[in-house]
């Protein structure tokens, strides 16, 4: 039977277990022998993060090859507008590549969010808005990168989704453990 892990990782916390600068880890949150990070979410990120102690299972969860779409809340600088919307979703092109297609719409700001510590800097004279994007490759920071070059910068960053499994009744810092049967995804 593999141990899945689902993990509501704070933000300013690494997805690794041991920093020698003394920076928080995973281990700080997560006190289970043999388990490893399926996948990585950026320090400044928040949201969802899986774990697991079975090598099949977290290849498969964390190879772009196998397409798991991950899915992200998404607030940035500006009232996000459908030109942007429209080019997220032909894909983006990026200094390492042209993106694959996303799914992306505009939502409100969703009910179940927590205060992010710190809180993201706003500007007085500048609203913002949140979307919804959801993508099955992993360059690194693609979803800022994204927003960036269809000119909405990322000011918060929260994965919700990865494949099936779903960050819902997670508070940051928590998580929730899963057993399963075999590694099929």
């Amino acid at each position: 039977m593999s141990k899945l892990i689902l993990f509501n990782k704070p933000f300013d916390v690494l997805c690794q277990f041991t920093d020698d600068d003394g920076r928080s880890t995973l281990k700080d949150y997560i006190d289970i022998p043999g388990v490893y990070a399926a996948g990585r979410l950026d320090r400044d990120s928040e949201g969802l993060l899986l774990l697991t102690d079975d090598g099949k299972l977290q290849h498969r969860i964390s190879d772009p090859k196998f397409k798991q779409a991950k899915t992200y809340w998404v607030q940035v600088e500006g009232e996000i507008d459908d030109t942007a919307l429209i080019n997220l979703r032909k894909g983006v092109s990026l200094k390492d590549g042209k993106t694959r297609p996303a799914q992306a719409k505009k939502i409100p700001q969703p009910d179940t969010l927590w205060p992010r510590t710190p809180p993201i800097r706003e500007r007085k004279n500048i609203p913002t808005s949140w979307l919804q994007l959801s993508i099955s490759e992993g360059k690194n920071r693609q979803v800022r990168r994204m927003t960036a070059a269809v000119g909405f910068p990322t000011l918060r960053l929260i994965r919700y989704k990865i494949g099936r499994w779903e960050l819902q009744d997670i508070a940051p810092g928590q998580y929730r453990i899963i057993e399963l049967a075999d590694t099929k995804l």
